[in-house]
């Protein structure tokens, strides 16, 4: 009989750390949560709820809240910390303009949040599907406001200005993390080409809500992440998200350490201090996660600042 050495049996490459208690996904409405997974599945839709492994899809599906993840299910990229799947995308698909469209509307869906992978493989990166699905989803939900999250269009040159031309209501791009952990978090992305797009989406149109987003628990330090802010504010980013990274899986990126609720709420703060409209700030915290409730707070207070301007 053949003995194991203990220095022969595999380990995981990045074992995972146990969830505090304060990281606890939950569903409100176990009905509307399978309403919603039924107007998904019919439709053949990607959701990056679904894909990304999400840890607040019972509570938002819950509330019928689902974020369409558009051009397939397949990244062209291998970000360490993502569980999108990696790999030759398919072509495609015509019709799923119109079925994000029709999916907005069965879901009654005031504010839609509409993602992508990345498809380096096409020459726009996928842009002008981009304008497609805003326009169509438009032409037929008329009170529904539209969030996008795009990739950074990397090398694409101004292919992103397809997507600021239809409109969205907010075009939001994630940092992700801080600059000296890009080459092992996300080493096909560069960190200032993230910052330039948002700029030049700011630029093009002043009317677009910008938004961008940063997780913690990679092994940044305080001053790295006030620097992203900084940063962040120099490209006049509206709006910013700020969670705790969770390791999807032993082969992903480390999980440097769980962040405490009020480390969080501390960020929130200077953040707001240094200017942004709005800042979501949680453990739980993802791009579009209450991303209705927090657009039409934007709103409001894009509507008093003007009020103030007014009277000065």
């Amino acid at each position: 009989m053949k003995v194991r050495h203990p220095e022969k049996i595999k380990k995981p490459i990045n074992p995972l750390k146990k969830k505090p208690n304060w990281i606890r996904s939950k569903i409100l409405d176990s009905k509307n949560y399978f309403k919603t997974k039924e107007i998904v599945n019919k439709n053949k839709l990607f959701t990056v709820c679904q894909e990304a492994n999400c840890p607040n899809i019972s509570e938002c599906w819950s509330k019928r809240h689902a974020t369409f993840m558009i051009m397939g299910d397949i990244c062209t990229r291998g970000c360490a910390f993502c569980d999108v799947k990696t790999g030759k995308p398919n072509y495609l698909d015509p019709l799923e303009p119109i079925k994000i469209a029709n999916a907005t509307k069965e879901l009654n869906l005031k504010h839609v949040v509409i993602t992508s992978v990345d498809r380096d493989d096409l020459k726009d990166g996928g842009a002008n599907h981009f304008s497609k699905v805003i326009l169509e989803t438009r032409k037929i939900n008329k009170e529904t406001t539209i969030e996008v999250l795009t990739p950074d269009f990397l090398r694409k040159g101004n292919s992103f200005k397809k997507i600021v031309e239809a409109s969205p209501d907010v075009f939001n791009h994630n940092i992700e993390t801080v600059p000296s952990l890009y080459l092992k978090v996300r080493p096909g992305s560069r960190y200032f080409a993230s910052v330039n797009l948002l700029k030049s989406v700011k630029e093009m149109s002043k009317t677009i809500f910008t938004k961008s987003g940063i997780m913690l628990g990679l092994g940044e330090n305080k001053d790295e992440v006030l620097q992203v802010m900084d940063d962040l504010l120099t490209a006049n980013v509206d709006f910013l998200t700020i969670g705790q990274y969770l390791q999807p899986s032993v082969k992903h990126y480390p999980l440097i350490r769980y962040l405490h609720p009020e480390e969080f709420e501390e960020f929130k703060t200077i953040a707001l201090s240094k200017g942004f409209l709005i800042v979501s700030s949680s453990p739980l915290t993802r791009s579009s996660y209450h991303a209705d409730e927090d657009f039409a707070k934007m709103k409001k207070l894009r509507k008093k600042q003007s009020q103030c301007h007014q009277l000065q």
